[in-house]
């Protein structure tokens, strides 16, 4: 088992794998990346293992089950390599289509079984609770069957993916609980659920780093985006992009802060991603990926280190953030 308190003593990165699921949807509206090629995804994740990336996060929502073959496909030969995977929402594997929340204990076993054997794995390392905003007390009986998996050997460790800070504290004195995913990234700076994280000693998950790819640079205000995809769908969740353009506040964040993330060499991501290391000692960022150009630009971040705390308060002078 992935010994994931260990890692907070140096800067860490993982790779997300929402993107690579490709196609599907929530109540009509496509909640994907797009369509994908499984040969380049597959491609990334072997330069991402030739870089030194030892975890990656996936979920069953994820092209509702493709992102989890694809990923159990690319690491058959790399047991030692570990997986996250998140449960709670049931799937249509056939339609591609999110059907809603889960959370009958038994219909979870089954769930995580269904990962189990789309990752060719007979343990999971790290499996996380999808459903963000559940109350606590209709989450117990989640928690309570995957500390059985945990006990059982089937799961490695456990955790919740919410940006609720109760949540987060919730079940953390149950031994399998280990870490909590949570959005954060140079906007949003997570100030209510790190401090959290931090008194528990848990492992913080990042998802959205690079803020759905407005840190990525590779956009500006002409860009775009399908309503196949979710960056141009406007499915009601996310406010970095409205009508499938960046809005002009992020834009205007951006153009703020790109020259303090890109000093002494840095890509834009990579300074995202160096920004999320001097927030918080146990940050492992997850970015998503497509290809192998991507994964390197963003696995060349770990040879610049956390952010210095001068160029970290001169971010926070300068942007307008939310919490």
């Amino acid at each position: 088992m992935a010994d994931f308190k260990s890692i907070f003593a140096k800067p860490t990165l993982g790779l997300g794998c929402w993107a690579i699921g490709g196609p599907f949807y929530s109540n009509g509206l496509a909640v994907g990346w797009g369509d994908v090629d499984d040969a380049v995804s597959k491609a990334a994740i072997a330069t991402a293992l030739e870089h030194g990336i030892r975890h990656f996060d996936t979920a069953q929502a994820y092209g509702c089950g493709h992102s989890e073959t694809v990923l159990g496909e690319a690491l058959k030969n790399h047991p030692d390599v570990a997986i996250a995977t998140k449960i709670g929402l049931e799937i249509n594997t056939e339609t591609k289509e999110l059907i809603g929340p889960i959370t009958d204990p038994d219909i979870i076993r089954q769930s995580i079984d269904a990962s189990r054997k789309r990752l060719g794995r007979d343990r999971i390392d790290l499996v996380l609770h999808h459903n963000n905003e559940l109350p606590v007390d209709d989450a117990k009986p989640t928690f309570d069957m995957l500390e059985t998996l945990y006990d059982q050997g089937l799961i490695g460790a456990y955790g919740w993916s919410t940006d609720v800070a109760d949540s987060a504290r919730a079940f953390a004195d149950h031994p399998g609980f280990t870490a909590v995913e949570h959005a954060m990234n140079v906007f949003r700076s997570a100030d209510q659920i790190v401090p959290v994280i931090e008194d528990l000693n848990l492992l913080s998950l990042i998802r959205s780093p690079l803020a759905m790819g407005v840190l990525g640079g590779k956009y500006d205000a002409k860009t775009e985006f399908s309503k196949d995809e979710i960056r141009g769908s406007n499915p009601g969740w996310q406010d970095y992009f409205k009508d499938g353009k960046i809005t002009d506040h992020y834009l205007a964040q951006l153009n703020a802060a790109r020259e303090i993330l890109t000093k002494n060499g840095r890509s834009l991501a990579q300074g995202a991603l160096t920004w999320l290391w001097a927030r918080t000692p146990n940050a492992m960022p997850i970015p998503g990926f497509r290809t192998p150009e991507q994964v390197t630009d963003l696995c060349g971040a770990l040879e610049h280190g956390p952010l210095e705390a001068t160029d970290m308060a001169e971010i926070a002078a300068v942007l307008n953030r939310g919490s």
